[in-house]
Protein backbone atom coordinates (compact mmCIF):
# COMPACT_ATOMS: atom_id res chain seq x y z
CA UNK A 1 0.00 0.00 0.00
CA UNK A 2 3.10 2.65 0.21
CA UNK A 3 2.97 5.18 2.97
CA UNK A 4 0.17 6.89 4.18
CA UNK A 5 -0.05 10.71 3.61
CA UNK A 6 -0.14 12.65 6.84
CA UNK A 7 -3.33 14.51 5.90
CA UNK A 8 -5.28 11.23 5.19
CA UNK A 9 -4.37 10.08 8.57
CA UNK A 10 -5.42 13.56 10.00
CA UNK A 11 -8.86 13.68 8.85
CA UNK A 12 -9.46 10.12 9.37
CA UNK A 13 -8.35 10.78 12.83
CA UNK A 14 -11.02 13.54 13.24
CA UNK A 15 -13.57 11.42 11.52
CA UNK A 16 -12.62 8.60 13.97
CA UNK A 17 -13.36 10.62 17.01
CA UNK A 18 -16.23 12.23 15.48
CA UNK A 19 -17.72 8.91 14.74
CA UNK A 20 -16.66 7.31 18.20
CA UNK A 21 -18.71 10.79 20.13
CA UNK A 22 -21.81 10.31 17.98
CA UNK A 23 -21.57 6.38 18.90
CA UNK A 24 -21.66 6.85 22.39
CA UNK A 25 -24.59 8.99 22.17
CA UNK A 26 -26.24 6.36 19.64
CA UNK A 27 -25.65 4.11 22.47
CA UNK A 28 -26.79 6.47 25.24
CA UNK A 29 -30.30 6.86 22.91
CA UNK A 30 -30.21 2.97 23.16
CA UNK A 31 -29.78 2.80 26.80
CA UNK A 32 -31.87 5.25 28.30
CA UNK A 33 -34.68 5.94 25.56
CA UNK A 34 -35.01 2.62 24.36
CA UNK A 35 -34.34 0.68 26.90
CA UNK A 36 -33.09 -2.17 24.29
CA UNK A 37 -29.09 -2.23 25.10
CA UNK A 38 -27.62 -5.18 24.99
CA UNK A 39 -24.44 -6.66 23.33
CA UNK A 40 -25.90 -7.06 20.32
CA UNK A 41 -26.21 -2.93 20.21
CA UNK A 42 -22.19 -2.92 21.01
CA UNK A 43 -21.39 -5.14 18.39
CA UNK A 44 -23.55 -3.54 15.46
CA UNK A 45 -21.87 0.13 16.28
CA UNK A 46 -18.74 -1.67 16.95
CA UNK A 47 -19.40 -3.23 12.62
CA UNK A 48 -20.71 0.11 12.14
CA UNK A 49 -18.21 2.03 12.93
CA UNK A 50 -15.03 0.04 11.07
CA UNK A 51 -17.29 0.29 7.78
CA UNK A 52 -18.12 3.87 8.18
CA UNK A 53 -14.69 5.06 8.85
CA UNK A 54 -12.89 2.16 7.18
CA UNK A 55 -14.56 3.81 3.88
CA UNK A 56 -13.82 7.24 4.80
CA UNK A 57 -10.05 5.70 5.18
CA UNK A 58 -9.79 3.98 1.91
CA UNK A 59 -11.08 7.10 -0.31
CA UNK A 60 -8.53 8.62 0.93
CA UNK A 61 -6.01 6.00 -0.06
CA UNK A 62 -7.93 6.06 -3.66
CA UNK A 63 -6.97 9.86 -4.15
CA UNK A 64 -4.10 9.63 -2.65
CA UNK A 65 -3.28 6.96 -5.13
CA UNK A 66 -5.19 9.07 -8.04
CA UNK A 67 -3.05 12.40 -7.51
CA UNK A 68 -0.01 10.54 -8.38
CA UNK A 69 -1.25 9.06 -11.70
CA UNK A 70 -2.44 10.99 -15.43
CA UNK A 71 -5.64 12.61 -15.24
CA UNK A 72 -6.92 9.43 -17.31
CA UNK A 73 -5.49 6.99 -14.93
CA UNK A 74 -6.70 9.22 -11.73
CA UNK A 75 -10.52 8.25 -13.33
CA UNK A 76 -10.08 5.05 -13.23
CA UNK A 77 -8.17 4.66 -9.82
CA UNK A 78 -10.90 6.30 -8.14
CA UNK A 79 -13.66 4.78 -10.03
CA UNK A 80 -12.22 1.19 -9.30
CA UNK A 81 -11.79 2.91 -5.11
CA UNK A 82 -14.84 3.49 -5.11
CA UNK A 83 -16.63 0.40 -6.76
CA UNK A 84 -14.57 -1.80 -4.67
CA UNK A 85 -15.42 0.43 -1.02
CA UNK A 86 -19.33 0.16 -1.98
CA UNK A 87 -18.64 -3.45 -2.59
CA UNK A 88 -16.83 -3.90 0.93
CA UNK A 89 -19.64 -1.91 2.60
CA UNK A 90 -22.35 -3.70 1.59
CA UNK A 91 -21.27 -6.98 2.36
CA UNK A 92 -20.31 -6.08 5.48
CA UNK A 93 -23.54 -4.06 6.24
CA UNK A 94 -25.27 -7.45 4.86
CA UNK A 95 -22.92 -9.82 7.51
CA UNK A 96 -24.47 -7.38 10.24
CA UNK A 97 -27.78 -7.43 9.16
CA UNK A 98 -28.13 -10.91 8.63
CA UNK A 99 -26.12 -11.83 11.66
CA UNK A 100 -28.22 -12.21 14.62
CA UNK A 101 -25.69 -11.21 16.92
CA UNK A 102 -25.66 -7.42 15.30
CA UNK A 103 -28.26 -5.08 16.49
CA UNK A 104 -29.14 -3.88 12.65
CA UNK A 105 -29.99 -0.69 13.49
CA UNK A 106 -26.64 -0.11 15.25
CA UNK A 107 -24.80 -1.63 12.26
CA UNK A 108 -26.90 0.53 9.58
CA UNK A 109 -26.77 4.20 11.93
CA UNK A 110 -22.63 4.09 12.25
CA UNK A 111 -22.02 4.36 8.73
CA UNK A 112 -23.48 7.99 8.56
CA UNK A 113 -21.50 9.47 11.40
CA UNK A 114 -18.43 10.47 8.68
CA UNK A 115 -21.06 12.45 6.58
CA UNK A 116 -22.45 14.22 9.68
CA UNK A 117 -18.64 14.79 10.51
CA UNK A 118 -17.41 16.08 7.22
CA UNK A 119 -20.77 18.34 7.21
CA UNK A 120 -20.15 19.82 10.83
CA UNK A 121 -16.62 20.41 9.68
CA UNK A 122 -17.76 22.56 6.42
CA UNK A 123 -20.32 24.33 8.62
CA UNK A 124 -17.57 25.03 11.14
CA UNK A 125 -15.38 26.50 8.41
Amino acid sequence: MGKVDKTVIKETRYIAVFSLILSLLMQAVFLIILRRFDYTVLLGNILGLIIGVGNFFFMGIGVQKAVEKHPDDAKKVLRFSQTARFFAMFLLAMAGVLLSFFNTASVIIPIFFPRIAIAAKQIKK
